[in-house]
């Protein structure tokens, strides 16, 4: 099956190709760009002698003619309007932006500052959170892969939420993320000198991926109220880890707790709930397409916290959008990602 990819340059569009170079079902069958043609090797030196394609430009109808999937791995604001010159091609699209996430244009105008895409390319998405969306996915020809954060927190939010477990108005996330999630445009955000023995917050409670996060809790539970939601920058490169306090509703003890997230998740190959004690470190899923998820119940206050920790361009991007890309054309979810985190 062959595939394209779409904004090659960026961090996400190159672990597309780091995953699809090995992948056995799916060929990249080209590569493309704005910054004009050049080999993606001269681009990221490390593919010198692996990758050899050239750089191409983004000319719809001839990929949609060549290719059986493209991949947009480009900003938001740039998606939607490619997003929107395929929507009456005979491809399959996989957008890793923001653009197609939200149902409502308003909101997305209001949070992501940019035109959105007309309502009929929103709908053509299935929202890709691949253990939650499985049947969906597999029926579809378009896919709005979760962000990053929402990634983790909706996995670790599922079980309790969708069960009724929690205080619909006491849900608080603590995000801190790796460098790469600012991109690779250069920034006072991901500046060496700047967050190098550093740790900083920003957007608080004014991160896009909030409204993506409580659209998706609310189909899950009608009842829950607006989220509380900080974001912060970790001196790493790569990783991320929600912590996620929630007051419960009913009273349950650490182990029915640990057994509702292991039988929701016992057929999710790529979510790993830690036993009753542990607790995951973004270093013990690097690389990897894992979430980790951790579980501790405070008996004195009946207050659960929710470690999950993803690699955020891999379950957090481009793996999930190769593990969606699997399901919707009848593959195996694990084709070309079953592989170990690195470590250390």
């Amino acid at each position: 099956m062959k595939v394209a990819v779409i904004g090659t340059t960026g961090y996400g569009g190159v672990e597309l190709l780091r995953i699809l170079h090995t992948h056995p079902a799916f060929q990249i069958q080209s590569i493309h760009s704005t910054r004009g043609e050049a080999p993606i090797w001269e681009e990221y030196p490390h593919l010198f002698a692996i990758n050899n394609q050239v750089l191409e430009g983004i000319q719809p109808k001839e990929i949609a003619e060549k290719a059986d999937i493209v991949f947009l791995a480009t900003p938001s604001g740039v998606s939607g309007q490619l997003a929107t010159q395929f929507a009456e091609l005979n491809i399959k699209v996989i957008d890793l932006s923001g653009d197609l996430r939200l149902k409502n244009p308003d909101e997305y105008t209001k949070w992501y500052k940019h035109e959105a895409a007309p309502q009929n390319v929103i709908n053509k998405a299935v929202y890709g959170l691949t253990e939650w969306n499985r049947e969906k996915i597999s029926n579809a020809e378009w896919i709005s892969n979760p962000g990053c954060y929402s990634t983790a927190s909706l996995l670790g939010l599922a079980p309790v939420v969708k069960g009724n477990l929690v205080d619909p108005t006491s849900i608080i996330i603590d995000a801190k993320s790796g460098t790469s999630g600012a991109g690779r445009k250069p920034s006072r955000m991901n500046m060496h000198a700047e967050m190098s023995e550093n740790f900083k917050i920003y957007k608080v409670n004014e991160h896009q991926h909030i409204p993506e996060i409580e659209q998706q809790l609310k189909v899950w539970n009608e009842e829950i109220k607006p989220i509380t939601f900080s974001t912060h920058l970790l001196p790493i490169a790569r990783g991320i880890m929600a912590t996620i306090y929630v007051q419960l509703q009913k009273d349950m003890s650490q182990s029915e707790l640990y057994e509702l997230y292991q039988e929701h998740y016992q057929n999710a190959p790529f979510v790993r709930v830690r036993p009753e004690g542990y607790y995951p470190s973004v270093k013990e899923v690097c690389g990897s397409n894992y979430c980790d998820i951790g579980l501790h119940l405070d008996e004195r206050t009946g207050r659960l916290t929710i470690v999950s920790v993803i690699d955020n361009l891999m379950k957090g991007a481009a793996g999930q959008a190769v593990q969606n890309a699997n399901i919707m054309n009848g593959l195996d979810e694990k084709t070309g990602l079953d592989f170990i985190p690195m470590y250390p």
